[in-house]
């Protein structure tokens, strides 16, 4: 593994498999562009405009990867997507920043509030492209959470999975450009991986190479990240971690429909892990409730923790952890409105 620092999760479950350094600050690079693309996706409306101002366009470097945009050209935001992800163009990031939010601070302090959302802890964007900046930085771990909430928008899977886009003549720019995804695991390559969905490429001197993948067997999705990785050792890095996960771990599927699975018994909660239902993707037709159990698993070994949740409109939940007694792994989690389970939970914490 030369990775400086890697991580392996289910992102379904948000199980962790496998973990190096993954706490440590390092420079994303244009991974960072999973984030931006994810929060635009909330706020643009695909079928809108983008006009490029000579801010996006001038506050590059010459030799930074862009599309040849152009100060007053007007692109559709739904191209600006496939610029941004397949191409990694720095200053189509910067557009639909300008886009999202009216000016790229704004946007970079709504980057950092959602981290701080999704649950990262050591992370801080200061820019919309990932280009270097010493204030700019994320950790194995947290860019795993970006990755995973990004993934949940059946819109940012249908992008990040396109391998080739065309963006037709606009209004200052007269010819098709061509767009390939620049990750090589998803296309026929030396380094092509079976089940690879995407996932978004990155490199500058102070990053080294860093790379996120999405690869999907079965019913079993996987997020890999690995950062401060050296050339074609990104990818080799990478296909070893999905292999170890595929192989070594597996979905197990709760409950569906009211069908118990018989192979786990797990509390009155089961009927809520994980219902993850993405019907609307080809990729994920299937529905069903999970969690990420080695492969030869002792169910026996197999426990839960329990916590009562309120947010601040008074909602109240009961979070479920499912723990394996091996090294306390995480497993998968449930959130669920249960009235009988918070009331017996708080009986029992005040008795």
């Amino acid at each position: 593994m030369e990775a400086g620092a890697a991580i392996l999760m289910d992102a379904n479950t948000g199980a962790v498999l496998y973990s190096k350094n993954v706490h440590e600050k390092l420079y994303p690079a244009s991974i960072t562009k999973i984030m931006t693309t994810a929060i635009a996706l909330h706020r643009c409306d695909p079928d809108d405009t983008v006009t490029f101002s000579e801010y996006a366009i001038n506050h590059q470097d010459v030799d930074s990867t862009n599309i040849g945009g152009l100060i007053g050209e007007k692109m559709k935001v739904k191209d600006c997507f496939r610029a941004i992800m397949l191409a990694s163009a720095n200053e189509v990031s910067t557009a639909i920043a300008e886009k999202s939010c009216q000016t790229v601070e704004k946007f970079v302090d709504l980057m950092n509030q959602t981290a701080k959302q999704i649950g990262c802890t050591r992370t801080h964007f200061n820019n919309a492209n990932g280009l270097p900046d010493e204030n700019h930085y994320t950790t194995a771990r947290d860019m795993a959470l970006i990755a995973r909430y990004a993934w949940r928008n059946p819109a940012f899977r249908q992008i990040v999975s396109t391998k080739e886009y065309t963006i037709k003549p606009t209004n200052l720019y007269k010819e098709d450009r061509y767009l390939y995804n620049h990750h090589k695991m998803l296309t026929d390559t030396g380094y092509y991986y079976e089940g690879c969905l995407g996932g978004k490429t990155g490199y500058t001197m102070a990053a080294g190479n860093t790379l996120v993948t999405y690869a999907k067997r079965g019913h079993m999705t996987l997020i890999c990240v690995v950062l401060q990785d050296q050339g074609t050792y990104t990818y080799t890095d990478t296909a070893s971690l999905l292999d170890y996960g595929f192989n070594n771990f597996k979905n197990v599927q709760i409950s569906t429909s009211g069908i118990q699975n018989l192979d786990l018994q797990l509390d009155s909660l089961n009927q809520t892990v994980l219902n993850y239902e993405q019907g609307q993707n080809p990729l994920f037709a299937y529905r069903g409730y999970f969690i990420t159990v080695p492969n030869d698993v002792d169910t026996e070994k197999i426990y839960t923790k329990s916590t009562i949740i309120t947010s601040a409109a008074g909602d109240t939940k009961i979070r479920t952890n499912y723990l394996y007694k091996h090294n306390n792994w995480f497993l998968g989690s449930s959130t669920a409105y249960d009235e009988e389970g918070i009331l017996s939970l708080l009986a029992s914490a005040f008795s």
